[in-house]
Order: C-alpha cells, then sequence, then structure tokens
C-alpha cells in the first residue's frame, strides 16, 4: 500500500474515534471507503474480510420515535447520533455533555436491528445517562421484541439516591471512546443495569426510556439526559 494511502487510513482510524460518535459499523465503512480509495481489495487476508469489518455492535442502531417534554431541545442539533453508539462518560464527578434531554415525560424508543437482546447470566442491558456523585436524573426503562408488547422494569423515582429503585439513572458513566473500559462489561463501565430474567421474558429488540417526571426541568436540560445503551448478552437476528 502506498504511503500515502498509510497516513490516509492512520486518520480515518483517528479521526472519527476522537472527534465524532460513530457506531463500530459506521467507522468501518469508513476504513473500507479508505481503503477502496486507495486500490486496496476489500477481502484482502492482511486486512481481514470486509465482513469482519462490518460485524454487529452492542449498541442501538435506531431512533424509532422520540416524543420529546417541556423543558428538553439540549442535543437535538446531534439527534440522532448522539444516543446512537458507544457511551462518552466522564466519570463520577462530572455529567457528559453528550446526551439528549426528554424533558418531563419525554419517551424515546430505540431499536437495536443487528443483533437481539437476550437474556443469559446477570445483566443484560445497560443504560446510560449522564448521573454524578450527588446529582440524578431518573427514568423508567422498559423494552419489546416487536415495538407493540412492552415489559417495564418497575422505577420508583421517590428515592432519587436509592440504587435500588429500578430506574436508570443512578450510576455515573465511566466508559469513553478515550478509555479501555468495556461499555458492555457491568462491572466497568458505570451505568444502570438490567436483567431479562427479572420480567420474565428471554428476548428484546426495542428499548422505551421515559423520563421519571419528578427530575428537575429548566431551560434545555430538564429531565432524563441519554447518552447511549449497550447490550451485555446478544444474539444476531
Amino acid at each position: 500500500m502506498f504511503p500515502v494511502c498509510i497516513d490516509a487510513l492512520k486518520r480515518a482510524l483517528y479521526f472519527p474515534v476522537v472527534r465524532m460518535k460513530l457506531r463500530p459499523s459506521s467507522l468501518a465503512l469508513l476504513l473500507l471507503a479508505t481503503l477502496c480509495a486507495c486500490g486496496a481489495e476489500a477481502d484482502d487476508p492482511a486486512l481481514g474480510a470486509a465482513s469482519g469489518l462490518l460485524a454487529p455492535d452492542p449498541f442501538a442502531d435506531r431512533v424509532v420515535s422520540f416524543e420529546p417534554g417541556d423543558s428538553a431541545g439540549f442535543g437535538q442539533d446531534a439527534f440522532p447520533d448522539i444516543v446512537l453508539g458507544a457511551p462518552e462518560g466522564n466519570g463520577s464527578d462530572a455529567g457528559s455533555l453528550d446526551v439528549l434531554s426528554l424533558g418531563r415525560g419525554g419517551i424515546i424508543v430505540l431499536e437495536f436491528t443487528d443483533i437481539i437482546l437476550r437474556d443469559g447470566p446477570g445483566p443484560d442491558l445497560l443504560v446510560f445517562e449522564n448521573a454524578f456523585n450527588g446529582w440524578t436524573e431518573l427514568g423508567q426503562v422498559a423494552v419489546s421484541e416487536d415495538g407493540q408488547i412492552w415489559h417495564e422494569w418497575p422505577c420508583d423515582p421517590s428515592d432519587p439516591d436509592g440504587d435500588d429503585s429500578g430506574c436508570a439513572g443512578h450510576r455515573p458513566v465511566l466508559s469513553n471512546s478515550d478509555n479501555d473500559l468495556d461499555p458492555t462489561d457491568p462491572h466497568l463501565a458505570g451505568g444502570d443495569a438490567f436483567d431479562l430474567a427479572d420480567l420474565g421474558i428471554e428476548t428484546a429488540r426495542f428499548v422505551c426510556i421515559t423520563d421519571a417526571g419528578t427530575n428537575p426541568y429548566a431551560g434545555k436540560t430538564g429531565g432524563f439526559d441519554l447518552d447511549a445503551v449497550a447490550v451485555v448478552h446478544a444474539d444476531e437476528p
């Protein structure tokens, strides 16, 4: 491969990961386009098969619907990409700005198109808000296999500091694109974990998050602030 192509590939690898929030499949397409522009074959053994580059990722792929509530607005300029792909947590002492504010009672529905959320040992789904020490904004989480019949985890927002409320939005997000913390590891990634076994179901493809209605609401940053969702246990369709 020519040196100029190697430089282009390096830029393709660096730029989207550091500067933008791209899903792995989008990054793979960018890399593939760079390689093809340089005359490389998509199935070059030295580069890996194209099908390997386009492997499924564990994050939401599509926004089915979004119904913002009062005091929503933050993040809508980057919607829908801002809630698709990996989380961009800021740790325990600061909330991420890579989020979409749902507003009072706001509802968002996401879909996994390349994988199926399945029940496995322990937590199966992680939901990432931008909580940090001393600050929580809660939401109720539900899942569905067909987008019609929904199963909700019980959520009691009356105790916003209680980790066992059943709501999302308690735990800070630790994983981001600048560190090596696995965003699908419930012990490392941060965020709030949910187990399909608690609902008595085996699989799901849709996730619905509803602002709890009890959060602070002001300006355009009110309510639950969604960063991302990630699948812990998955099957291919």
